[in-house]
Parts: structure tokens; C-alpha cells; sequence
């Protein structure tokens, strides 16, 4: 297990190191961190893509990592666990640097098969939130207390500097879907709140969290929406607990098309939650930068080119093409396998791709849509066939050159495809660059549209570091290129404000 935790010392020893790029002290601690930090969402431990981003990351001057129990069911942590051990223990790096965030609440996966196991028991965990199949929340300290342990074990370490609850609010979502009075569901929510916080310092007096807080998508909500977490009845809660309590950081998703974490003035004296953690010196997070959901839809903040797209009767053609190779499946590979016929259904089924999108290629929405669902859908489906044919033996030429084909087709089509919505994305990207642009003198020095995305959240007084998912080399050298440019850090709600007025969906 690697020992220690981040330090006052070692962060700036590191800063000194990493000059060229800018960082500032975490509200409430003597910690330097880096104005960018490593978003561990969708980090895959078998793709060593994202591992090496990772470490580049650490090496080039990012020393805050972010991750969760959940995210990858455990594997982002254990990545993140696998780096750290190698990056101290050849020294490139120390441990006392670098600041690891992790997340505690959702039951998925593992933890969801542990949950049902424990209810078979007749022991299940306690204030259980029964939220869907297959998803389940809780902060109790009994839960609490176990997951911590898992973490630390998959991140390898004795002790975690930060350690948040992870979307506290689907009780009051459970609530409030349940008809659960709103007045009765706030109070549970912050009586269970308490309890954790209660708990969590327990865990800093035994050694194992230095500081922890609250990772919450309602921060930024209206006070009258029913799942509204008021920060400022959370310092509550803290400070009723001891006047010496270690509640530093919170975390919350703000950008360029979701302002409210400024523009929004949702505690009591009128102050926005970014407002009242400034006030209140505690550590600000900022998740989701690059990806805006407006309209129940998702927007990537981040350059899209415009290139020619294919046209309509293009793309039918090699949607054709690909249905013609998915019936030389059916007809001429798979019956050289030794497989009962409901396998070979499910196998027809899985790689069914080019009639799904014959009928819906053009009822995608939008390029970020589009981008999800070949990443993390068609592909996977696909790919998933090809390992399965591979693990049942028999792989002949003639197979190795249809899966070849195979393929070849399906990234062509995927490209035509992407094409078609890659026009409309690129002159969005355009259109909010030269928004910016007349918005904030400062925003407008930077190159490309996610590094203005970061630029306006990184000059913004209170915000200590933003969360980019940098699973991507490329991506990693596109933060620090950022990082290395200097950007005054101090109050700009009129900015905001002015942003939240000039960009509504009617200009996306």
C-alpha cells in the first residue's frame, strides 16, 4: 500500500517543478492543485490509451485525480491505483504531490450483486435507496465504512485526501417520485448527511480520509426544485458537527451552457452556491465542462471541424454494403462454427448493425449523440463478435478476411454517417466561439473551443480546479497547452450572466 497523502510541501514542490503552468491553493487546506484535474469518468483499465494518458498527465503537471467506487465498477480506481504505484515507486513523482479524490453512494455492478447477496443474507445495507433495477444509493455509515476499504484497496493506498458523497441526492429523486412530502424528504436527506459527515470524521481522526465534502448535480438547481442540496444547510450540518471539521470540497457540473452554479442565487442570503463555497473557503470542483446537457440533450464543447458530409444515397449504399457482409455471417461463417442455433441468434442480433441504422441514421439528434453511440454501442456490439468468434477456435483465412471486410465497412459507414451531423456541430462550435468572444476579453485568447470552455472556468474566483476527462493523449496536451497560458483568476458573475443571457437553445 502506498503511504502518506498529499501535503502543503510536497504540492508546492511540485507546482515549482511544473512552472510553465499555473495552479492555485485548495480553499480550506495548504494544497497546491493544478487549475485542470484528471476526470477519471468512462477510465477503462484495459485500455492502455487511458492508462497512459493518465500518466502523462501526472508527468506534465497535473496533480489532482478524480475518480469513483463506480466509475468502471471499480476499474477506474484500480487503473488510477496501478499508475500511482509505478509513478512513486520509480519516483518520477511522490506521493505527497498529488491529490486523489474518490466517491462513495452508488450501487451498480459488483456493488449492486453485493447489495442483493446481503439481502439474501437478511442483513441488507442500511437506508437503502431502491432507486431502479440494477441501481441502488446509499450514505449510510455502515456502507460508507465498507466501500472505503474496497477503494482504498483498488487505489493502493492508506490514505485518500478527499473522499465525497457521490450524489446524495437520488433520495430526494426516490422521494420525491414516491410522494414523499418535500418538507419531510429535506429533512431526512440532511439527517442522513449528517450521519455520514459524522462517520467521515471518524475516518480522518482513524487516518484513512484527510478531508472529504459533496459531489452533487443539484448544487447548481433552483431552491425550489425538490432535489435541491443547499450548500449552505450542508456548512450547517458540518459546523454543527465540530468547529474543527474537516468538510472541504465540494463538486458540481457548471459550463459554458449550464451556468447556475453562478448565475443561479439559490442560498438563503442570495448568494449562488459558488458564491457561498468562496465565502465559506471551501474547495470547488467543476465537472462536466467539455459536456452540456441543455434541452435533454448532450452538447460537446469541444472543436468539430467541418468536412464535406456524404449524401443521403451514399450513405444507403454503404449501409447496403454492410448488410450484405452481416448476411455472410449469417449464411457462410457461422455454420463452420460448432453452435447451437440460439447462440447463433444471439450473434446475428449482436452484429445486426446496418439495419438498425438504415431506419434511424438520420434520427440521431446531434454529433455528441452520434459520437456516444458508435463508441459505445455499435462498436462494442461489433467487436464483441469478432472476440467471441476468435475465442471458439476454427479461425480460418477465409473468417480473418471476412472480419477484415468486416469491419473496414463498418468504419466507413460510421465516418459517412458522422459526417451528415458534423456539419451542424461545427457551425455551433463556431457560432458559441464568437459568443464567447464578445463575452470576456480574456476568453477570447484561447485557440481551440474546449480550451476556451476551461479558460472561463479556470479565470472564475472560487472555482479551484476543473475536471477534464483527458482518456486521450491528444487531450491531455490540448489542458496543458492551456495551463501554460496565463489568465487572471478573480470574480466574473458579470460575465457569466452575460454568457447565460446571450446563449439559449435557440442560438444551438
Amino acid at each position: 500500500m502506498i503511504k502518506g497523502f498529499a501535503t502543503g510541501a510536497g504540492t508546492r514542490s511540485y507546482a515549482k517543478k511544473h512552472s510553465s503552468l499555473h495552479y492555485g491553493e485548495l480553499n480550506g487546506t495548504e494544497l497546491l492543485v493544478s487549475q485542470v484535474g484528471f476526470g477519471c469518468y468512462r477510465l477503462d483499465p484495459t485500455m492502455a490509451e487511458h492508462e497512459n494518458s493518465l500518466r502523462k498527465a501526472l508527468l506534465s503537471g497535473v496533480n489532482l485525480i478524480d475518480t469513483s467506487s463506480n466509475y468502471g465498477d471499480g476499474g477506474s480506481e484500480e487503473l488510477v491505483g496501478t499508475v500511482l504505484k509505478e509513478l512513486i515507486g520509480s519516483e518520477e513523482i511522490s506521493r505527497d504531490s498529488v491529490l486523489v479524490v474518490s466517491k462513495v453512494g452508488y450501487l451498480q455492478g459488483r456493488n449492486y450483486g453485493l447489495s442483493q447477496e446481503r439481502k439474501g443474507q437478511g442483513r441488507p445495507f442500511v437506508d437503502l435507496v431502491l432507486y431502479a433495477d440494477g441501481l441502488e444509493h446509499c450514505i449510510h455509515p455502515e456502507f460508507i465504512k465498507d466501500q472505503l476499504t474496497r477503494s482504498l484497496d483498488r487505489l493502493k493506498l492508506e490514505t485518500l485526501d478527499f473522499y465525497l458523497l457521490h450524489n446524495p441526492e437520488y433520495y430526494l429523486s426516490w422521494a420525491n417520485k414516491t410522494g414523499v412530502p418535500i418538507e419531510e424528504a429535506r429533512q431526512e436527506y440532511y439527517n442522513r448527511i449528517e450521519q455520514a459527515f459524522q462517520h467521515l470524521e471518524t475516518e480522518v481522526g482513524r487516518g484513512r480520509v484527510r478531508f472529504y465534502g459533496i459531489s452533487s448535480n443539484t448544487f447548481p438547481s433552483p431552491a425550489s426544485d425538490p432535489e435541491f442540496t443547499s450548500l449552505e444547510k450542508v456548512w450547517e450540518i458540518a459546523e454543527s458537527i465540530s468547529a474543527e471539521n474537516h468538510f472541504r470540497l465540494i463538486q458540481l457540473p457548471m459550463n459554458l451552457l449550464e451556468t447556475g452554479g453562478i448565475t443561479e442565487k439559490n442560498q438563503e442570503e442570495g448568494q449562488s452556491v459558488l458564491e457561498f463555497a468562496s465565502q465559506k473557503k471551501l474547495g470547488v470542483l467543476i465537472n462536466r465542462p467539455l459536456n452540456a446537457i441543455a434541452d435533454n440533450r448532450l452538447f460537446r464543447l469541444a472543436e468539430v471541424k467541418a468536412a464535406q458530409g456524404a449524401s443521403d444515397k451514399e450513405i444507403i449504399e454503404l449501409i447496403d454494403r454492410l448488410i450484405y457482409s452481416e448476411e455472410m455471417l449469417k449464411n457462410k461463417i457461422l455454420p463452420k462454427f460448432d453452435l447451437a442455433t440460439s447462440m447463433q441468434l444471439q450473434v446475428i442480433e449482436q452484429i445486426a448493425t446496418g439495419a438498425v441504422l438504415k431506419q434511424h441514421w438520420q434520427s440521431f439528434g446531434t454529433y455528441e449523440r452520434w459520437q456516444e453511440l458508435q463508441e459505445y454501442y455499435f462498436l462494442p456490439r461489433v467487436k464483441g463478435v469478432f472476440q467471441f468468434l476468435k475465442q471458439q477456435g476454427k479461425f480460418s483465412e477465409e473468417i480473418s478476411l471476412w472480419v477484415n471486410s468486416h469491419l473496414e465497412k463498418l468504419e466507413v459507414l460510421l465516418e459517412a454517417v458522422g459526417s451528415s451531423y458534423r456539419e451542424e456541430a461545427a457551425k455551433r462550435c463556431g457560432q458559441i466561439k464568437d459568443q464567447l468572444s464578445s463575452v470576456d476579453t480574456d476568453w477570447s485568447e484561447a485557440v481551440t473551443l474546449s480550451q476556451m470552455a476551461i479558460r472561463a472556468l479556470r479565470s472564475t474566483a472560487g472555482i479551484s480546479t476543473v475536471l477534464v476527462g483527458m482518456r486521450r493523449e491528444a487531450y491531455v496536451e490540448d489542458v496543458i497547452e492551456e495551463l501554460a497560458k496565463p489568465v487572471e483568476n478573480r470574480e466574473r458573475a458579470d460575465s457569466w450572466d452575460k454568457l447565460a443571457k446571450m446563449i439559449g437553445l435557440n442560438t444551438l
